[in-house]
């Protein structure tokens, strides 16, 4: 077991101040802690933490298969805690068997999709049809004025094609999409804290968080959306390390074999094409075509990998990062995210596109062809361009000027504290139907409530201000990046507290939570040079906390999954009155 809250230390160990060489005094103030001999290939690529010794000795473990364990597990632990979390999200994957909530959306224009290539409008009856026929409807002529893009759509429609325009279908992608990225964010909490156990501890609290569970289990865009986002964040991470691992490399190596800093290195030495960085800009153009506020997202992180790189360049020597990196890295990084986001972004509305400019194709498809035919632009860019153009800023207006009314809509100062959830399905069967037991006394109740597992949340908010304080007063990157992710998702909807909108769209800084949240609790545990007596009370409590998150996920569990329970159990759950 493993703690972050050493790798930062700047207090101990420390030589007098005018003893320190000049680079060693300029990345001090950047949480290095560099010795006379240390060797900076620790910092640019640190090594992954392994349990200690007294771990191995007190469960008998020889040192060999002690290290084959600490080897598989870096792949074992995630893949069996994913396992755990496909199993939850995939069990009776089909009920509750109906179109929930915005289900009624999604599920038909991702069907639409994927045989017209438009979205098109469907009877007010469909859904009715569509659950009684099991799919087996017509499918309209007529396009639809939709306002969201094509990409989500298309990921639930591949659902729906493997396994039919069913619920089973609708909703297989958004779990499928919810299992990997729990194993996503074990794997990037590993890389993040060098810490398996780190790793799967922020995995592990996704896999059983209510919010990303029934987010998984509904077809909607925003569980979409959220996969994309850490997709990207993973992909920038990987490309940091293998970025820093070439600037280790070309640093030259002392008589005593280890590697100093050197300036003419770090400012000259070229980082390549970088592939992880574009893999990461195809992912946030994804983002952005499942939902436009992806947008903020490819802002910020863009902003964040070339800080990345200034601290990079900055560790390895280079008297100038910033220089260095205007230099060398900020056009390929803007070349890498920007355009391939944007080239990612107009390529998923290829079956607008190449739908029928006579009016039988898709929503405002033939726009530059008749209202928009005396435009100053019609010369210079062709009429599917200049249609699409008009239908994003009618998009646009749309989303800026929401203002409809909604029983469950809330403002997001209360998301943090799992406020005001969305009830996505409801009924109250009678005693003896629906799963009502017979004794029941009275009608029981059957919901599914998109409410993030409460204790989680809640310490979720002491775990923010714990990164904040590690950012701010430590200098410590893993925190800013974390810091980051929960502010590009959640900051943006402060902007907007007049329109109408949602506790769910937090699921998309919900992984960054969990790893605010590991984080916290790696500090409880303690670093590993503490006492025995000192980790074991720090692992007993750190232990306890999990243990009861477990708990509250599993005394949710009927309201997450739509079991009928006896109504005054429902009301029992019913911690909050902005709940009901």
């Amino acid at each position: 077991m493993t703690s972050t809250a050493s790798s930062t230390d700047t207090r101990q160990d420390q030589a007098p101040h005018e003893q320190r060489p000049t680079w060693q005094q300029r990345l001090r103030r950047f949480g290095c802690t560099a010795g006379p001999t240390s060797d900076v290939r620790d910092r640019l690529v640190p090594p992954y933490a392994a349990p200690g010794p007294r771990l191995w000795a007190a469960l008998g473990i020889p040192h060999a298969p002690a290290e084959r364990i600490a080897r598989w597990s870096a792949w074992a632990g995630p893949l069996l805690i994913t396992l755990l979390a496909g199993v939850l999200r995939f069990w009776h994957l089909d009920r509750p068997k109906g179109v929930i909530f915005d289900e009624t959306y999604y599920a038909k224009d991702a069907w639409a999709l994927v045989h017209r290539g438009f979205e098109v409008n469907w009877d007010k009856n469909a859904n009715n049809l569509i659950l009684s026929a099991d799919g087996a409807v017509p499918i309209p002529t007529d396009a639809a004025y939709v306002v969201h893009p094509p990409v989500g759509k298309y990921v639930i429609g591949l659902g729906e094609l493997m396994f039919g325009f069913t619920p089973f279908g609708w909703r297989f992608m958004t779990a499928l999409l919810g299992t990997l990225s729990v194993l996503m964010l074990c794997r990037i909490g590993r890389r993040l804290f060098r810490s398996t156990f780190l790793g799967c501890l922020a995995g592990a609290l996704m896999a059983v968080d209510g919010l990303h569970f029934v987010m998984s289990r509904t077809a909607l865009l925003d569980g979409v959306l959220m996969f994309f986002i850490l997709a990207a964040f993973g992909c920038l991470l990987v490309d940091r390390d293998r970025a820093r691992a070439r600037l280790a490399a070309a640093l030259p190596v002392d008589d005593d074999g280890r590697a100093r800093p050197d300036a003419h290195v770090a400012e000259t030495t070229r980082l390549g094409l970088r592939p992880w960085r574009w893999a990461a800009g195809l992912m946030l153009g994804l983002a952005i075509g499942t939902k436009w506020n992806g947008l903020y997202v490819l802002a910020a992180f863009g902003i964040m990998t070339v800080l990345w790189d200034v601290g990079s360049r900055r560790v390895a020597g280079a008297r100038r990062p910033r220089l260095a990196v205007l230099r060398h890295d900020l056009g390929w990084a803007f070349l890498a995210t920007v355009p391939v986001a944007v080239f990612t972004y107009v390529a998923s509305w290829i079956g607008w596109i190449l739908s029928p400019s006579d009016g039988s194709g898709g929503y405002y498809r033939n726009w530059a062809a008749t209202d928009g035919k005396d435009s100053s632009w019609s010369w210079l860019f062709p009429d599917w361009w200049r249609s699409l153009w008009h239908y994003e800023a009618q998009v646009l207006d749309f989303h800026t000027h929401l203002t409809s009314p909604h029983t469950y809509q809330s403002n997001p100062w209360s998301w943090i504290v799992a406020g005001r959830p969305v009830s996505y399905f409801y009924e109250d069967p009678a005693p003896g139907t629906d799963g009502c037991p017979v004794d029941a006394g009275g009608k029981c109740a059957r919901e599914v409530l998109a409410l993030g597992t409460p204790l989680l949340w809640w310490v979720a908010c002491f775990a923010l201000l714990y990164v904040l304080w590690r950012w701010f007063f430590r200098r410590d990157w893993r925190a800013g990046a974390i810091a980051c992710g929960v502010v590009v998702g959640y900051l943006p909807w402060f902007f907007f507290q007049e329109r109408t909108i949602f506790y769910f769209y937090a699921v998309v800084f919900l992984p960054f939570l969990c790893l605010a949240v590991a984080m916290l609790l790696g500090a409880v545990v303690g670093p590993p040079r503490a006492t025995d007596t000192r980790r074991v009370a720090g692992a007993t409590g750190a232990g306890v906390l999990v243990l009861l998150i477990a708990w509250n996920f599993i005394y949710f569990w009927p309201i997450y999954t739509g079991q009928a329970i006896p109504i005054d159990d429902w009301r029992a759950r019913m911690w909050l009155d902005t709940w009901v």
